[in-house]
């Protein structure tokens, strides 16, 4: 048998395999991602992992706003006048850009709070629009209540976080009744961009007696600027995901942002086949959640974990 025979042959196949799994074609996909930092990073793996398995072959243009929303709306503008099969937002500033730039294209959203309350869909229980997705809503409850098992005294919690984001507003306002139930004040930080982060946390010193950070995306791809304060003035530090554990929070109740990724991406792969439509979908939640501790960054902190939470702990950062 000749080598072209063979060649045509090996094509052949994987175009019958296509052609039966659905996906006989190569799509194209938009990413924009508001701005760069591990957790949504690892949901953007996530999800282009789960469309590989299922044997998809995407061009992916991946684009990052670098928090600047003028540029998620260029972005987006870009993905609607390129015509892309699909469009993946990340984060929910700029899930907003594409939302309202267009209602036909099929939008998969992940990190995402409260989808309805940024105006994304009708419900989170039935979208009604041409979006869906998973939405990253953190355990403020258990994560504050961490506080409670430390062995320190605290009283009041600076909480920093972007007041233009508009998850993050959410999540201030479910710390403070939280923290109202747990015998708390939450005392506010506000910032507008990165740049602000260090400040911000720095004013907080002599005001507070621990940091929490929710997922604000602002404000967690500068977190190393906090856990600074955090470790220089023995401050207890918790972030609102699992991934700034390692970057210097001393725990968290946490969400797995690849996983999260990875469930987005599965439902991309049943729109993609024509099996479901964004409008009559879900927002889908994670909740298989870990405790993830840091001993190290709980000493830098100012204080040992007890062993009971090192003996909860789902991961323990070494």
């Amino acid at each position: 048998m000749s080598k072209s025979l063979v060649r045509s042959l090996v094509v052949f196949v994987l175009l019958v395999v296509a052609s039966l799994s659905g996906f006989a074609k190569t799509y194209q996909i938009g990413i924009t991602q508001i701005v760069e930092h591990p957790a949504l990073d690892a949901a953007v793996d996530g999800f282009q992992q789960a469309l590989a398995d299922a044997g998809i072959t995407a061009k992916y243009d991946r684009q990052n706003a670098q928090g600047d929303m003028s540029m998620a709306m260029m972005i987006a503008q870009k993905f609607v006048s390129s015509k892309v099969d699909l469009i993946l937002a990340v984060a929910t500033p700029t899930a907003q850009a594409v939302a309202n730039t267009t209602k036909d294209i099929p939008i998969l959203i992940t990190a995402v709070t409260d989808p309805k309350a940024a105006g994304l869909v009708k419900s989170n229980q039935r979208s009604g629009t041409n979006v869906c997705g998973t939405s990253d809503l953190n355990p403020v409850d258990r994560q504050l209540a961490l506080f409670k098992e430390i062995g320190r005294k605290i009283n009041r919690i600076g909480v920093v976080y972007n007041a233009g984001e508009a998850n993050s507003v959410i999540q201030v306002e479910m710390a403070k009744v939280e923290a109202k139930k747990l015998g708390f004040r939450i005392v506010e930080a506000p910032v507008s961009n990165s740049s602000e982060v260090y400040q911000a946390a720095l004013s907080l010193v002599g005001r507070v007696d621990a940091i929490y950070v929710p997922t604000d995306n602002t404000v967690v791809s500068a977190f190393e600027s906090v856990a600074k304060i955090a470790a220089d003035y023995d401050l207890p530090l918790i972030p609102g995901e699992e991934n700034g554990v390692p970057r210097g929070g001393f725990a968290t109740v946490g969400i797995d942002y690849y996983r999260l990724g990875y469930q987005t991406g599965e439902i991309a792969v049943d729109i993609l086949a024509g099996k479901v439509k964004p409008a009559d979908l879900p927002i889908q939640y994670q909740t298989d959640l870990k405790l993830v501790v840091n001993p190290k960054a709980a000493a830098a902190q100012g204080f040992s974990l007890p062993q009971s939470l090192l003996d909860q702990a789902d991961v323990v950062i070494e």
